[in-house]
């Protein structure tokens, strides 16, 4: 069985007790980490459990680390973020306390993909920013006659959408959705999915997906 063991504590030379070391704890003004560290946890599919399995510390452990209640040493920190296969510095973007909360009309960014023919393909709207540390990623997809995806895609995480106008055939795991305005759609993003407008209108879609992968 896998020994595992718990750097929060160690035995003192004067005495046989456990004794938690005060330089352990997190300063109060440390960079919170806990809900990037939560999210790509649950992102990854794995219990607290696992991964504490998977790092060699206790759940107790991961649970502090999670909640802020705790920082990782370096070496924890090292194993966390191969398991969970993020980086350091993602965890510790100095963007994650958050700014430009507000994104006007028509000021949005957006993003164009080639179509075929005479279809202009796919528009992405972003409604969040990317690279602001965000754990959310959304865009309208302005989705021209004929245009969509050009392919399946598979990856990790999870998406919901709503659609706002226009037709959307949408394909999940091997079976095709005809929706229109209105009707939404949730799905494991690892499922093969593709997408496409079978009208002759533009469709517009609020597609949200986590982790972000755009």
């Amino acid at each position: 069985m896998k020994k595992i063991i718990d750097p929060e504590i160690h035995r003192s030379p004067t005495d046989k007790k456990l004794v938690a070391p005060a330089a352990s704890k997190a300063p109060a003004d440390h960079m919170a980490i806990g809900a990037r560290l939560r999210h790509a946890r649950l992102v990854k599919g794995l219990l607290i459990k696992d991964l504490a399995e998977r790092v060699g510390v206790s759940v107790s452990l991961i649970s502090k680390y999670e909640n802020d209640k705790l920082l990782p040493p370096l070496t924890v920190l090292h194993k966390l973020v191969s398991q969970l296969e993020t980086n350091i510095g993602a965890l510790f973007d100095s963007n994650w306390s958050g700014v430009g909360y507000i994104a006007r009309s028509g000021s949005r960014p957006r993003i164009s993909a080639a179509g075929e023919g005479d279809s202009v393909g796919v528009t992405l709207e972003r409604i969040i920013p990317s690279g602001m540390g965000h754990l959310l990623q959304g865009n309208i997809h302005i989705v021209a006659p004929g245009g969509g995806s050009m392919g399946p895609m598979s990856h990790e995480g999870d998406e919901v959408g709503y659609v706002l106008e226009g037709r959307l055939e949408l394909s999940i795991d091997g079976t095709t959705h005809d929706l229109g305005p209105g009707d939404s759609f949730a799905f494991a993003s690892h499922l093969a999915h593709t997408y496409r407008n079978p009208g002759g209108n533009v469709t517009r879609v609020l597609w949200i997906n986590t982790p972000p992968t755009f």
